[in-house]
């Protein structure tokens, strides 16, 4: 563990996640009666809720712990404080009845834990989307009356998208409010699942990031930020590789526009990755490689990336310790793991 004695700046996790002890049980009764027509859901949480390996049990464990576990698993780790969101699928799976519920239970929870141990937990806020006039007032209640920091979105929505006209009044109170959307991946919808699922790529190994980039490009493509340009997005896992390929998006773009292959690609305000430096941040939750950050801030700006662990799913203390021994100053540093996120959560502890 690095030196805490000579550190000025604090840890502050933003992509960790949690679940309520009643999604777990609800996922369950799901699970057994087959009544969730989605391979993604049936592969992912059949693993982590039917395996007897102790790595998946551990995770369902600790996304229920209780405050207090949570808390000695962040001071072994040095981690000073968790940005909590309802895990993978979240309420993405579920019915507009069982959704709502959830998430009215989800945030009620996560609001009274952060008011519990203020320092330690800020929370983001869960919705059905299968009812956006609902989702509307209950991201308004999260976030007014409950004090939570943004608006979890856990990639597809049964299989449709963010970019979708039915969502913009969502997105407009996100605007409203003045909180960002985090973008988390899932499983890819069956639409695209297939070679996924029968190469065993379907998971976090690669089928999550390449459904969440695609979520995020077609964010940008569609012109959702375009036509709603106070809001703030916040991506995982360094931007799911799209800061890999930005030159080749701007390039192959450009080039669709101005030819007019597509009905839905369209001229945008500035190239797409620009958004990457206006309204676009990422996170380093499950991409602790130097490498791989060094070259993402070089890209996108070092003030548009700022750190997660990617609680329970990867827990690791030495991961901890390659970022803070990332070539860096340690004024970077305190943006880097502190200052940004402060800032893009609204944070005030």
């Amino acid at each position: 563990m690095t030196d805490d004695n000579r550190r000025t700046h604090l840890r502050i996790a933003t992509e960790e996640a949690w679940a309520p002890p009643e999604l777990i049980s609800l996922y369950r009764r799901h699970l057994s009666e087959r009544t969730i027509d989605d391979i993604g859901f049936s592969s992912l949480m059949g693993y982590f809720l039917g395996s007897t390996h102790q790595q998946p049990q551990a995770v369902v464990a600790r996304l229920q712990s209780a405050a207090e576990e949570r808390i000695a698993d962040m001071d072994a780790t040095g981690i000073d404080h968790q940005v909590l969101a309802l895990t993978a699928p979240g309420t993405q799976v579920l019915d507009a009845r069982e959704g709502i519920d959830i998430a009215r239970l989800s945030n009620d929870r996560l609001s009274t834990l952060s008011r519990e141990h203020p320092t330690r937990f800020s929370a983001l806020a869960a919705v059905s989307f299968e009812d956006v006039d609902a989702a509307v007032i209950e991201l308004r209640r999260a976030v007014t009356e409950l004090g939570l920091k943004g608006l979890i979105l856990n990639d597809h929505i049964r299989g449709s998208y963010i970019d979708h006209p039915r969502f913009a009044p969502l997105l407009s109170e996100l605007e409203s409010l003045d909180v960002p959307l985090y973008l988390h991946p899932n499983t890819p919808p069956d639409s695209m699942i297939a070679p996924y699922r029968e190469a065993g790529l379907d998971g976090a190994v690669h089928g999550f990031g390449a459904s969440a980039g695609l979520h995020l490009l077609r964010i940008i493509t569609s012109g959702v930020l375009d036509r709603h340009p106070g809001l703030r997005v916040v991506v995982g896992h360094l931007g799911e590789g799209l800061p890999f390929w930005l030159h080749r998006i701007d390039h192959m773009h450009a080039k669709q526009v101005a030819s007019g292959r597509y009905e839905s690609i369209k001229p945008l305000r500035q190239a797409p990755s620009a958004y990457f430096s206006n309204q676009i941040w990422l996170t380093t939750s499950g991409m602790p490689w130097a490498p791989a950050i060094m070259f993402t801030r070089d890209v996108i700006g070092a003030d548009r990336v700022m750190y997660a662990m990617d609680y329970p799913y990867q827990y690791d203390a030495a991961e901890v310790d390659a970022q803070e021994a990332l070539p860096i100053s340690d004024d970077e540093k305190a943006d880097f793991f502190e200052r940004t996120a402060r800032k893009v959560f609204s944070l005030d502890f």
